[in-house]
């Protein structure tokens, strides 16, 4: 039985390599084959509270909704300090040292590559929008939120970490996906 003939493929060009390209490369390595044994014969799942991380406290819905909002307007700053609309000094406050570092670092990079000086409220051509805001409480102290934020057709998930020292909740972690 002779061998398939293989797929054909456009020519390298000139002064580039040809390199593989795995099967997966740019997908989810998701298994989407049906399951073959019965329910009954498979490992029960351990119940949702003895997993790490999934311990959460019951909070006021009102808490809830002033964090998330107040999680809303910090991050909007944040994406625009990124962008290079306003000055890291505005959020000196509600951060903790080594994210307001890496939020200055972060604008002063962006200013570099595209040509401007960061937080001299240069107005992007497309403003960054947070869309929506999820919080989990870890304890009453400390929260921690998922944000999406829309830039233009693009979207971006950031997660911050905040933690209530004193009266103020301050951001202990903060990190652009």
């Amino acid at each position: 039985m002779p061998a398939p003939a293989p797929a054909p493929s456009a020519a390298p060009r000139a002064g580039r390599q040809r390199i593989p390209v795995a099967s997966t490369q740019g997908t989810l390595a998701l298994a989407l084959l049906p399951r073959q044994s019965p329910p009954d014969t498979e490992t029960p799942r351990p119940p949702a509270r003895s997993r790490p991380g999934a311990v959460v406290v019951p909070i006021d819905r009102r808490l809830r909704r002033t964090i998330e909002l107040w999680t809303a307007r910090f991050v909007q700053a944040a994406v625009e300090i990124v962008g290079g609309d306003r000055p890291v000094s505005q959020l000196v406050r509600w951060t903790a040292r080594d994210v307001y570092a890496d939020l200055h670092r972060r604008a002063l990079l962006v200013a570099r590559a595209g040509g401007h000086h960061a937080g001299l409220a240069r107005v992007q051509p497309v403003r960054p929008l947070v869309r929506s805001v999820h919080a989990c409480f870890i304890s009453d102290t400390v929260v921690e939120c998922g944000v999406h934020v829309r830039h233009g057709a693009r979207s971006r998930a950031v997660a911050a970490r905040f933690e209530r020292i004193g009266q103020r909740w301050i951001c202990t972690a903060l990190d652009f996906s």
